[in-house]
């Protein structure tokens, strides 16, 4: 997870803009401009070089402002834009690609997609109907169907927004809206998810759920208001009307701590603090602590333990009495 949180800031493209001074050279086969609506056109195998970075097109046309200075340059008819750097190429295929030479802002419109290859093996790829890169700001926001692939690792959401430093490396990712963090068979699922690199802390808020394939092909699923994995350590944190539900084990309480077993990042402990309670079968413990084990299965009840075995007998023979 950690490096792909990280790594997925490579598809900030265009980010050399704000940084410097650069030549702009655009080729096309023809070049019009008119002074009415203030735009230069250019059609035909059209071509912009900006330092490591090429756009490629059929048509584009850029803005003039008042003051004869160039505003937008929006490409049209699905361009394409790359960057190559040693090893590693970047790219931004969209049905429309807008870069403001003033704002310093980047969007792309319809279909968007970013991929990052390192060689000619792509190793990140986000897709959205918008993408929006603001170079002075560092921050990145992609809308509507956002998907993100890194190897095994998945997301989907409504928005996504990536905030990167001065030199690009990623401060903060976050998804927002019906979303959803995939790993092989394991996944999570809340209505916000935010990841913070300064503290290694993946945080999700509303209605989440983590489902957690063990060793043996058991699911543990968690259920709360809140969750936070911090991914250095492998612990999960949840509070707000906890539950877990592990093989026939049903476990509900206000707060709990996961931790992995020895030599697993998987959870194997669960601590729950505060009023909480553990149902197997017709039996539930009620305790102030309780902790549960997966791997040996197990639980431990400390603190003012209460427990109620439901449906022992039914009908007037068999109520359990002391004979009087």
């Amino acid at each position: 997870m950690k490096k792909f949180l990280t790594v997925i800031t490579a598809i900030l493209l265009l980010s050399g803009l704000a940084v410097k001074a650069s030549d702009l050279v655009i080729e096309s086969k023809n070049q019009t401009f008119n002074e009415s609506d203030n735009k230069i056109k250019f059609n035909g195998d059209v071509k912009v070089t900006v330092d490591d970075l090429k756009v490629v097109g059929d048509s584009a046309d850029v803005n003039v402002t008042n003051d004869q200075k160039l505003d937008t340059a929006t490409f049209y008819d699905k361009p394409y834009a790359f960057e190559i750097k040693k090893n590693k190429k970047r790219e931004v295929k969209a049905n429309i690609l807008k870069v403001s030479l003033i704002t310093k802002i980047i969007r792309a419109e319809g279909d968007t997609q970013s991929v990052v290859f390192e060689g000619k093996t792509p190793v990140v790829v986000i897709n959205a109907d918008v993408q929006e890169y603001d170079t002075k700001t560092g921050v990145m926001t992609a809308t509507g169907a956002v998907t993100m692939l890194y190897k095994e690792i998945e997301t989907f959401s409504n928005s996504a927004q990536i905030t990167t430093d001065k030199n690009g490396d990623l401060k903060k990712l976050v998804l927002t809206g019906n979303a959803k963090v995939k790993q092989e068979n394991n996944e999570s699922y809340a209505d916000k998810f935010v990841y913070e690199t300064a503290t290694g802390n993946l945080t999700a808020y509303g209605n989440t759920t983590s489902n957690a394939v063990m060793d043996d092909g058991s699911k543990l699923v968690l259920k709360s208001s809140y969750q936070e994995y911090n991914q250095n350590k492998s612990i999960f944190n949840a509070s707000g009307n906890v539950r877990i539900w592990y093989q026939d084990y049903y476990a509900a309480g206000p707060k709990v701590t996961l931790y992995p077993g020895a030599g697993t990042n998987k959870p194997n402990e669960a601590y729950f603090t505060g009023r909480s309670s553990i149902t197997q079968g017709v039996r539930t413990i009620y305790a102030d602590k309780i902790k549960m084990t997966m791997s040996p299965k197990s639980f431990d009840a400390q603190g003012n333990t209460r427990t109620v075995i439901k449906n022992i007998g039914s009908g007037n023979d068999d109520n359990v009495t002391l004979g009087l």
